[in-house]
This record gives C-alpha cells, sequence and structure tokens, in this order.
C-alpha cells in the first residue's frame, strides 16, 4: 500500500515567498515554522479589519476597568459603611456594582461578537488564498502529495484556526489585559499582599512554558496521523476493487489497526499532559490564596492592611489565577490550532515547479507545429525517462507514438501540455518554447485526453460543458456525435441529463473515454490534440465508430495519438517507435512494417495473438 508522502507535513521555513525561491523537500524536513510566522501569517489574514479590531482593543480595555470595579467596591464598602454601621452608606456602592455588572455584560458580548465576525472574515481569506494556492500545483505536487492531506487542510485545519480566531484569542486577548489590570491594581492598593499573591505565579508561567512545548509536540504528531488516517482512508476506500479482489482485507485491517491505536495513544498522550498541567494550575491557585489569607491576616493585624483591603485581595488572587485557568482549558486547543498554522504555512510554502514568465508570449499565427529539441527528462533526478529526444512536427500531421510500457510515450505528451519541465533542451510550439506561453494559452493551444478521464459530480450535460453555460445544447450533441459518445448517452435515461456518480463510476471506463473526447472537442476545437491512450478500454466496435469520427475531426489538426493496439495507428502520416526513452524509428505504417525493426515485432505479436481465437476455432 501507498503510504501517505510528507511533503506537505514536513516542517518548513516560513510561508513568505523570499525571491519565489523553492524549497526542495529534504530543505524542507529541516526548516522550522516559527510561532512569531504564523502571528505574521494570521495577522495578513486579519489586518484588513484593524478598525474592527481596534474597537474590540477598547472594548478590552473597557472589560478589564469594569472587572477590577467590584472588589473594590467591596473594599470600600467593608471598610466605610459595613464598619461604620451605616447601611444607607451601602446604597451608592450597589448602584456602582450593579451598573458595572451590566456594563461587563455588555462590553464582553460587544467584543465576543466582533472578534469572532472578523475571525470568520479573516478565515474566508485564508480558505480561499490556501485552495488557489493548491490550485496553482503543477501535477508533481499532485502526484506527490495524497489527497488525503489536502483535505485534511482546507477541513480540519482550517477547522483549528476557526476555533482558535472565533473563542480561543478571545479569551486569550481578554485574560491577558485583565492579568495585567489586576497587577497593577493590586501594587497600586497595597504591594505587600500583592507580591504574596503573585508569589506563585513564576511558578505557574516555569509550568506554562514546559507544558507548552510538550502538547505542542504531542498535537504536531496527533495531526500526523490524522493526516495519515484520512491519506489511508481515502487510498483504502478508492482501491476497494483491488484490496477485495486479491483478498487484502485482512492486510488492511491490520493497517488500519495500527492507525487506529496511534490515534488513540497520541490522543491520549495529549490528555494526560493537560490533566497533569491543570491539576498543576489548581494546586497553585490554591497555595497563592493560602498565603494571601495567612499573610493578609497578620497584616490586618499587624495594621498595614485593612478587613475590606483583605477581602478584595482574596478576590483580585482569585481573579488572577482565573484568567491563567482560563488560558490552561484553551491551552490545547490553542496549541492544535498553532500546529493547524504550521501545516498550512508548510503547504503555503510549496511552490509550484511550473511558474510562467512575467512577461509571457502570445502565438500570433497557430498552425500547431511542434519541435522537441534535444529533450531530456526524468521525473526523479539521474534517472532520466527520455534521453536527448529531438522530434519535429508539421502543421496538420497525424503522429503516433508507440512502444512498450515506460517507453516515455506519456511523457512526451505531459511536456508538450508542460505538466512538467525539462531538465535539457527544450519543447517548442510553432517556434516557441512551452516555457515562454502563459498557462492558459498553452492548454489552449494543446488539448489532451488521458487514459483514465475524471468526471464530475452532475450529469452528462454538466460534464460535457465542465458547467460552463456558455456550450450550447448543438454544441454538445455534435461533439458527441464526432466521438461516437452519443450512441450510449442518448440510451441512458434522461440522456444529457443523467446523473453521474463521483468519478462516473456508473459509466464504464470507455464510456468515461468517449465522454472525454466529446469534452476535448467541445472546449479546444482548434488545438493540438493528444489522445493518450484514450481507446484503449473500447471494445473493437465503438474503436471502429471512433475512428470513423476522429477521421473528421484529426483532419487539418495536428495530434499525437500514444497507443498500446497498434490498429488504432494504422492511418497515421507518421509512426514514432520509442523505446528506453528514446525514438528508434519514425515512418508510416507500411514503410515501418517492410524494416522488420521493433514496430514489426510489436505489431505480429500483438495480431498474432489477436487472431489465436479465431485460428483455433477454425
Amino acid at each position: 500500500m501507498t503510504k501517505p508522502n510528507k511533503q506537505a507535513d514536513a516542517d518548513t521555513a516560513p510561508v513568505k515567498k523570499e525571491g519565489g525561491n523553492r524549497l526542495g523537500s529534504s530543505e524542507m524536513d529541516r526548516s522550522q515554522v516559527s510561532d512569531r510566522y504564523l502571528v505574521q501569517m494570521l495577522w495578513q489574514f486579519v489586518s484588513p479589519f484593524w478598525k474592527q479590531l481596534a474597537l474590540v482593543f477598547l472594548m478590552l480595555i473597557g472589560v478589564t476597568v469594569f472587572s477590577l470595579m467590584p472588589p473594590y467596591l467591596v473594599q470600600r464598602a467593608v471598610d466605610g459603611p459595613i464598619q461604620s454601621g451605616d447601611l444607607n452608606g451601602l446604597v451608592p456602592y450597589g448602584v456602582i456594582y450593579l451598573v458595572t455588572v451590566i456594563g461587563l455584560f455588555l462590553m464582553r458580548f460587544g467584543h465576543t461578537y466582533l472578534l469572532q465576525s472578523v475571525g470568520q472574515n479573516a478565515l474566508v481569506n485564508l480558505r480561499q488564498a490556501l485552495f488557489e494556492h493548491i490550485l496553482r500545483q503543477d501535477m508533481r505536487f499532485f502526484n506527490n502529495t495524497p489527497v488525503g492531506q489536502i483535505v485534511s487542510r482546507l477541513s480540519n485545519d482550517i477547522e483549528a484556526l476557526t476555533e482558535l480566531l472565533s473563542t480561543s484569542i478571545v479569551v486569550v486577548a481578554s485574560n491577558l489585559v485583565t492579568v495585567f489590570g489586576i497587577v497593577l491594581v493590586m501594587f497600586v492598593i497595597n504591594w505587600r499582599l500583592a507580591l504574596l499573591g503573585l508569589v506563585v505565579m513564576p511558578i505557574m508561567i516555569v509550568a506554562t512554558v514546559y507544558f507548552r512545548r510538550r502538547i505542542r509536540a504531542a498535537s504536531n504528531h496527533f495531526h500526523r496521523i490524522v493526516a495519515e488516517y484520512l491519506a489511508f482512508i481515502n487510498e483504502q476506500f478508492g482501491g476497494m476493487l483491488v484490496v477485495q479482489l486479491f483478498g487484502r482485507q485482512h492486510v488492511s485491517r491490520q493497517e488500519f489497526d495500527t492507525i487506529n491505536r496511534n490515534y488513540r495513544d497520541v490522543h491520549m498522550n495529549i490528555r494526560d499532559l493537560y490533566t497533569v498541567y491543570s491539576v498543576l494550575l489548581q494546586i497553585l491557585t490554591t497555595l497563592g490564596l493560602a498565603l494571601v489569607l495567612y499573610g493578609g491576616g497578620h497584616g490586618v493585624l499587624a495594621g498595614w492592611a485593612t478587613l475590606g483591603m483583605l477581602i478584595s485581595f482574596i478576590q483580585y488572587t482569585r481573579r488572577s489565577f482565573e484568567p491563567i485557568l482560563q488560558l490552561s482549558e484553551q491551552f490545547t486547543q490553542i496549541q492544535t490550532a498553532f500546529s493547524a498554522g504550521e501545516r498550512i504555512a508548510r503547504m503555503l510554502r510549496v511552490e509550484p515547479t511550473i511558474v510562467e514568465r512575467e512577461n509571457p508570449v502570445a502565438i500570433a499565427d497557430f498552425r500547431q507545429s511542434i519541435q522537441f529539441e534535444d529533450v531530456t527528462f526524468g521525473y526523479e533526478p539521474g534517472n532520466p525517462v527520455l534521453k536527448k529526444v529531438s522530434l519535429s512536427i508539421e502543421p496538420g500531421q497525424r503522429v503516433a507514438i508507440v512502444g512498450a510500457t515506460g517507453a516515455g510515450k506519456t511523457s512526451l505528451a505531459g511536456l508538450l501540455a508542460r505538466f512538467y519541465d525539462v531538465q535539457k533542451g527544450s519543447v517548442k510550439i510553432d517556434g516557441v518554447d512551452v516555457k515562454d506561453l502563459s498557462l492558459s494559452d498553452l492548454r489552449r493551444y494543446v488539448t489532451v485526453v488521458p487514459q483514465s478521464p475524471y468526471c464530475f459530480n452532475g450529469t452528462i450535460a454538466d460534464n460535457l460543458r465542465l458547467f460552463d453555460e456558455s456550450v450550447t445544447y448543438e454544441q454538445m450533441i455534435e461533439a458527441s456525435k464526432a466521438a461516437c459518445a452519443a450512441r450510449f448517452i442518448e440510451r441512458l435515461p434522461g440522456t444529457y441529463d443523467y446523473m453521474l456518480l463521483p468519478g462516473g463510476a456508473n459509466l464504464s471506463q470507455g464510456q468515461r473515454q468517449l465522454l472525454a473526447l466529446a469534452r476535448a472537442l467541445i472546449h479546444s476545437p482548434n488545438s493540438i490534440l493528444v489522445l493518450d491512450e484514450a481507446t484503449s478500454s473500447i471494445d473493437t466496435e465503438t474503436e471502429v465508430l471512433i475512428q470513423e469520427g476522429l477521421q473528421a475531426v484529426l483532419r487539418n489538426r495536428t495530434s499525437l495519438i500514444i497507443a498500446h493496439r497498434l490498429s488504432t495507428v494504422r492511418d497515421a502520416d507518421r509512426i514514432l517507435v520509442m523505446q528506453r526513452g528514446e525514438i528508434i524509428d519514425d515512418g508510416p505504417h507500411e514503410v515501418l512494417l517492410k524494416r522488420g525493426g521493433l514496430y514489426t515485432k510489436l505489431y505480429m505479436r500483438q495480431f498474432a495473438v489477436e487472431s489465436r481465437p479465431v485460428e483455433n476455432a477454425s
């Protein structure tokens, strides 16, 4: 089974694109994303709402002021009207206390509401930016990154940041401002009692730093397990036919059991760390209150503190610890969110290897000629798939490419459409290097019908139009007839309104290929057409029909036909024979047969196999 690739999960340097520099996977593994950078990254998406944030900050100050008032009012009431026995003197304090509580409620409601609105709007922009960044990636990225990881970034990780910006950041910001205000007031009122109340604070800070690192590391591990879990589920269900055909259920069960147990173990590790941290904070809080009560009692007896002051300091001390306890409750969520931010930053750091020129050129008079000049290419360094390939195709030529599996046929098509870039040499269309063309123009010049076409959720018409409403019904009918797809479409319930299952599961492979061919004819009627084994899963009768339909479609149009079935390429103007990344023969069908080379052997072997049942029957 294919294990999840860690390209998108490797620790990388900050996402900022320094001079367009791109990291290799080994460099990404060694670098780190700092908390400072993560804050800067989030600030890029939050900063457009700075006016709302300024109002939130003012409200936080209001919350701090209002939250400091109740203990102070209690102190004044105890040391004043209560000690003197003036019950009427308590009324103003009661009124002010009530106003303070109401004001505190309104301020907290206001800043929570505004900050959640800012957070949700910022995450809309972040989610959009991440999705658009993934759309810009080339095929190398999608070949090396499991779908489960991509889905996890756009779902679980964004959701973790949602909790951070909509809830955790409210608690953190409010509590930090409150703690600062409480400490300041405590020292202003009585510095001795303040020192007693805050003596355990350094221990709390040290414990927080220690457990922060441990929980952060465990959270990173947890989300790596989640990404592997999602990738494994996606792989297993996508390949369920193979799993069942080869009886691999027991292997899949064992692999899932391992991932499932790892999922549980790391989750329990986070729980244990958080539990110990929370209990430690509770113990320190109780110890701090005991010190204030004991020392403050001596202070009252010694005369350097009043009874009202002691009561207010007990409340202030408790309130100074409450933000820290609340922060501890948000601690796991905050660390989870920062871990999610790291993974999003790492994915944003991955830059596409296919990059457009700053000033791309355009082909003024598109003639559809193709030139491969001394092209060397490999998917991995030091392992070339194509070796110094030179090839010139004239406008309107129909060129077939044949050869054994791994000979480099599909790689030629990928380089022409610039799914990959050559290591050496150049690929040109009408004399213009494909690297000098914009990708949007290039994809209009070159259309590839892949071997395994994909169908989106929707109707037949949606998949033909690609959800482009400007495509007319007549265009669909014409293209479907040319590709011989109309024949099976018109037999379906609802014909062009027939609803497809995900991936087109309710169509055969051959029917999906016919749809893909019709789709190419609709959206790129005048482009170079590349058929990458586009008839490999079509029965012989349909193959004859599609060959007849393509006669009109391919007339005066440059085309590359990659095929294993040599019966589909006999009418080509030229046939290129490839072996081990090189073109070893080139010519029309009859000429190649007379030469007696590799093409002749392939042809005779294939047709001997195909005719054997007939001979046996006779």
